[in-house]
């Protein structure tokens, strides 16, 4: 282990069939609790009917509609309702845009402000109401982070920002059954985008990190057809769920170098288009890979041979073999790997680039993928 770091994750997690119940013991007494939700898919997964009944006597009130890569047009209702009520707790029950979006709402009923201040500005975060959560799309990690990320549909615009973690998780992976497969494969992919974010960088910083990434991805990819296959198998859900959890909790990340430039230029083509972020990661990936492979090429060659079990030819055929494979895996599980697949061309591009010059945004492990650069990723992907 090369590099310093310090580590907290104080979010407690309660997995498994049955665990929703276990909101009663676990909320506190005596708070005005604001329940978040998102479209409505609970009610008919049998979700809401369980935090009803596991919430009864408790003081709350709910609060829907809020949408995949949620808005900030949408939070700031929900603020404002937290704010006239005098919300004291919040629990989210959804995916990682709800608890996204609650992340957001925890900090800004206590702010004076807009609430996209603390978004563009988090140093600006103060008291928080604190929140819990019922996790029902595996994918993003909320459920045991401090991220977000949050859009403005006026501006077209989608940044992250950090707040606070939950103070409990709920996973129960009986829940993910009614998912659809879109979804599902979503999901998968940014699982797995999440941890090559953390490990496709740079080798020797620390075997351990490295050797737990690889286990995620590798179970990842012995899951994926099994899922697909069958989505109500209860033990292939409960590892897909817990892969996502742990793909984004921390763990990996310890003393080791991270990249995110493939989520920050997917993020650019959501907010653009409304395309399904982890679609976005799927196409954008084989891009930063490509145009990126001399400066991760020791790293390609690690994750060819320990996770495709790619040996054998030259060290460029390997890494092209490596980014074939990953291609295929999204492939397999339902997603699309290039832009024009999804009607998106040049001028999506040139936007692109003209925001991260704007912006004098430098992404990377190294901080030297630029505007022009972006714009060199995504034309591998057209």
């Amino acid at each position: 282990m090369k590099n310093n770091f310090k580590f907290q994750n104080p979010t407690q997690l309660i997995f498994g069939k049955g665990t929703i119940a276990h909101l009663a013991q676990e909320l506190p007494k005596n708070e005005k609790i604001l329940v978040t939700y998102g479209g409505g898919s609970v009610k008919q997964n049998g979700v809401y009917e369980q935090v009803c009944r596991a919430l009864q006597g408790f003081n709350y009130i709910e609060f829907w509609g809020i949408e995949p890569n949620p808005t900030v047009e949408t939070l700031r209702k929900a603020i404002a309702l937290g704010k006239q009520e005098k919300i004291t707790y919040i629990l989210a029950v959804g995916g990682g845009s709800v608890i996204d979006g609650t992340k957001l709402i925890s900090a800004a009923i206590p702010y004076d402000g807009d609430a996209w201040d603390l978004v563009l500005k988090p140093s600006k975060i103060g008291k928080m109401v604190p929140f819990a959560s019922v996790l029902t799309l595996p994918a993003t990690g909320s459920e045991m982070n401090c991220g977000a990320v949050i859009s403005n549909a006026e501006k077209k615009e989608k940044y992250a920002f950090y707040s606070s973690f939950p103070q409990f998780s709920i996973l129960d992976p009986t829940v993910t059954f009614s998912l659809p497969d879109f979804q599902i494969a979503c999901g998968i992919a940014d699982t797995f985008i999440h941890v090559l974010e953390q490990y496709l960088t740079v080798t020797d910083e620390s075997p351990l990190m490295d050797r737990w990434s690889e286990g995620i991805m590798q179970t990842l990819i012995e899951l994926a057809p099994k899922i697909k296959a069958d989505k109500t198998n209860y033990e292939m859900m409960a590892e897909f769920m817990l892969c996502a959890t742990m793909a984004l909790n921390g763990f990996t990340a310890m003393g080791v170098t991270e990249d995110w430039a493939t989520h920050l230029i997917g993020h650019e083509i959501t907010a653009l288009h409304g395309i399904t972020h982890g679609q976005t990661l799927a196409i954008v990936l084989q891009g930063t890979m490509q145009v990126m492979r001399e400066q991760k090429k020791a790293k390609l060659l690690q994750f060819g041979e320990r996770v495709f079990n790619i040996l054998e030819g030259t060290e460029e055929q390997r890494i092209d073999k490596t980014i074939d494979a990953c291609e295929q895996f999204f492939c397999a599980i339902g997603l699309v790997t290039k832009l024009h697949e999804l009607n998106i061309g040049e001028e999506t591009i040139n936007t692109i680039k003209e925001r991260f010059l704007s912006r004098g945004t430098r992404l990377g492990e190294r901080g030297n993928i630029d505007g022009y650069v972006a714009e060199e990723i995504l034309k591998k992907c057209l």
